[in-house]
């Protein structure tokens, strides 16, 4: 189906992938630009597949934890209200410990006098609210379901052949198509992978105690486990949970049945809630580190997990790639206000120049954590107890890790 009329074959952009981070960059593209002199811009936003709707009965397993640096883009592309009316989890506090120890820290929203930490929002709500504002918007053509067969590249536009015959011309062509990206296999980036040999299992629990709005994740030598808070209208006892196990422990854990599922988490989260007393359906997500060795080629832009995929261990990975669109954003409009060709080489270089360090940094910082907390050695285990500790007792030090992390 397409949501506008798509007579229209030539678009300034042409977005590839309409989950959470290309819809996302749809909205803002097109609304920012309607401030531009030279007039908005026209977008094409392609999907292969219809989105999943948003069921109001069921918790979706698929969260994000989002910062406030990606709840203000969220306003900006005009769908916050929409989602905070409808569903959204904010949590106050979180509680990191360490499985084989004491060591243990707490980030708490009230210390940096801001009203929560971030909000756990559902996938499909996140994605349901973008495509809704992508209807509204006369700027920008949604084109699904439609598949990319081939292109055309010449050094003034790029043009995109459909599986239903038709043709499009862009000037921008961005990759928002996921982890195994189409667009970057086509075009020959070179990336840098790894498979962790873990799985997480991704499902909503009911707890015996409630999750005082709060994040818990414990590290365990096979893995950590996140417990992040739901909020139902003021029922505070749901949680959603990523539990990132080795494959084998991941596939036996898959292979209970419910009431020992619950059981084993009950055990693995150290009753931090109580007892886990239900489950809803499991999910195991193998985990892939990726990252592109280049985001951009001429007229090619990479945004969120198409150019980078990380560990889901700080839920980190929507919020990088929000990141992504904005930085992407502004680049656009620096080009448009200087006459200047937004789909060039040295436009969509700033772009890269701008997220590749803090993405690198961040990807590190993550790998850095999960050897460290994997490791078994007594020596590390005492850094990382002491290390924690010590960092509790240090509020300054803490509270400004906690800003940065929410990018304020």
């Amino acid at each position: 189906m397409s949501m506008h009329s798509t007579s229209n074959s030539q678009y300034d952009i042409v977005i590839v992938g309409a989950g959470m981070i290309g819809a996302a960059a749809a909205c803002l593209l097109a609304r920012s630009s309607q401030n531009y002199k030279t007039g908005p811009l026209s977008i094409a936003l392609i999907e292969a597949n219809p989105a999943s709707p948003f069921d109001a009965s069921h918790f979706d397993p698929r969260v994000a934890a989002v910062t406030e640096k990606s709840r203000q883009l969220l306003d900006r592309c005009g769908v916050w209200s929409a989602i905070a009316e409808t569903r959204v989890s904010p949590f106050q506090a979180m509680e990191v410990w360490d499985a084989e120890g004491t060591g243990r820290i707490q980030f708490n929203a009230a210390e940096i006098d801001q009203p929560n930490l971030g909000h756990i929002i559902e996938n499909s709500l996140m994605v349901e609210s973008l495509l809704a504002e992508v209807a509204a918007l006369n700027n920008i053509d949604f084109i699904c379901p439609a598949k990319i067969i081939d292109y055309q590249q010449t050094d003034d536009e790029l043009g995109i052949e459909l599986d239903d015959g038709r043709y499009l011309q862009a000037r921008l062509l961005i990759a928002a198509d996921g982890g195994n990206s189409s667009v970057r296999q086509h075009f020959d980036f070179a990336t840098k992978e790894w498979d962790y040999g873990h799985r997480a299992i991704v499902s909503t629990i009911q707890t015996e105690l409630p999750n005082q709005q709060s994040a818990w994740q414990r590290f365990m030598p096979s893995g950590p486990l996140a417990l992040l808070p739901l909020n139902n209208e003021g029922d505070l006892h749901r949680c959603s949970i990523v539990w990132s196990q080795e494959t084998e422990v991941a596939e036996r854990l898959m292979a209970l049945d419910d009431s020992q599922f619950c059981t084993e988490l009950s055990t693995a989260s150290e009753h931090c809630l109580g007892k886990v007393l239900s489950v809803e359906k499991r999910f195991a997500i193998p985990l892939r580190q990726r990252h592109a060795a280049d985001y951009v080629v001429h007229r090619v832009a990479l945004l969120g997990d198409a150019a980078h995929s990380i560990h889901p261990l700080a839920g980190q990975g929507a919020n990088l790639g929000f990141a992504d669109v904005v930085a992407l954003a502004d680049e656009i409009e620096r080009a448009v206000s200087r006459g200047n060709d937004i789909g060039a080489l040295s436009t969509l270089s700033r772009y890269q120049r701008r997220r590749k360090p803090d993405n690198l940094a961040t990807m590190a910082a993550m790998e850095g954590f999960k050897r460290l907390f994997g490791a078994d050695q007594l020596g590390l285990r005492l850094v990382r107890n002491m290390g924690m500790s010590k960092l509790n007792g240090l509020p300054a030090v803490k509270n400004t890790i906690i800003k940065k992390a929410m990018g304020l």
